[in-house]
């Protein structure tokens, strides 16, 4: 006879599902408690049953090879009905199970007791059961000990979720702490890195066990001319050329590098592993792509502009982070000197 479904049947499959238990491997916390119920109960078969939609799921078993059977055919869907043990001495003689395949088929299940696994909330899962091929009864020391034994595995259960409440939690603030390590380290402006990020990388990358011969050049530059820009078309669109500058640059870096917006018109182009020739190249890119590119094309405008450029190297040019940077704002301030629009590079800064 097929099992009368629980009357909050949605609500506890939904609740099964939250446990993250179906169709997992065998853990040794339960096969201990299968195996120990076998013994106190002196019978052959036991088993960590689970009622899933349409199946019986055995978490943990002794006495057989399945892993699962048909909800049909399940005792312990007769036993998730209630919360007490359910205990049928011969099935042979109880209506619901005398024509069931497990007990007229090779199985011969004779006797049944199964505690339900009942959690805080009062769902029920499934049972602990204890099987065997004859009849018998339990006595009321193995009745408690089923009963017991069923709390620990529910134990189990409970435990395995909050380790799995708790890393989802950990997850979620890992992501959450990701963020504000971009956003802390973002230019609301450009969109790029900004000078926090600057100094976190060089203090990172020029720190003392840094191997001496590890090369990272640095590229100052700004725009020329940019107030007029902010004079002819307003604050708003200056902003928006100097996202489109960054962007422009971008388009010549590679992966590992970083542009930083310094502040005002002024950027920062972090190239790691870049020796003074691999920058100057480089970098020669970087002015040609401004003085090539249209910005603000999408607001029906064409403004041209050009960019001063100063190149440092560590360790040829500097030899820690602070005479980096003023090696390659010195080199910006000879390229603006000079004419703007050029690279300049001033070495061995002190």
């Amino acid at each position: 006879m097929r099992a009368d479904l629980p009357a909050n049947e949605a609500q506890r499959l939904a609740t099964l599902v939250e446990y993250n238990i179906l169709d997992t491997v065998p853990e040794a916390a339960y096969d201990d408690i299968t195996a120990l119920v076998s013994e106190i109960c002196d019978v052959p078969i036991a088993a960590v049953s689970l009622i899933d939609d349409d199946r019986q799921w055995f978490k943990s078993r002794v006495g057989f090879d399945v892993d699962e059977t048909p909800r049909d055919l399940a005792f312990c869907a007769h036993a998730i009905l209630g919360d007490e043990v359910l205990v049928v001495s011969d099935a042979r003689n109880d209506e619901r199970f005398a024509d069931n395949p497990l007990v007229r088929g090779d199985l011969k299940i004779r006797f049944y007791a199964g505690a339900p696994l009942v959690t805080e909330q009062g769902d029920v899962l499934g049972t602990l059961c204890v099987i065997d091929h004859v009849e018998r009864k339990l006595t009321d020391q193995q009745t408690r000990a089923l009963r017991v034994l069923a709390r620990q595995v529910m134990a189990q259960l409970e435990l395995r979720r909050l380790i799995k409440e708790q890393a989802e939690t950990s997850r979620r603030l890992e992501d959450a702490n990701d963020r504000l390590r971009v956003a802390s380290t973002t230019d609301d402006v450009s969109g790029f890195r900004n000078t926090r990020f600057l100094h976190e990388y060089l203090d990172a990358r020029l720190e003392v066990k840094t191997v001496p011969t590890d090369k990272l050049s640095l590229v100052f530059f700004d725009m020329d001319g940019f107030k007029s820009v902010v004079d002819t078309h307003g604050h708003l669109l200056g902003a928006k050329v100097l996202r489109e500058v960054a962007e422009a640059v971008n388009t010549q870096l590679d992966f590992g590098d970083h542009i930083v917006r310094y502040g005002g018109d002024e950027y920062v182009v972090i190239l790691p592993d870049h020796d003074a020739d691999e920058a100057l190249a480089k970098t020669e890119r970087m002015k040609q792509v401004i003085r090539s590119t249209s910005f603000l094309a999408a607001d029906g405008l064409d403004v041209r502009a050009s960019a001063s450029f100063g190149l440092a190297t560590y360790p040829d040019d500097a030899s820690n982070k602070k005479e980096l940077l003023i090696a390659a704002d010195k080199g910006l301030f000879q390229s603006k000197a000079d004419g703007k629009d050029r690279v300049s590079r001033v070495q061995h800064a002190s």
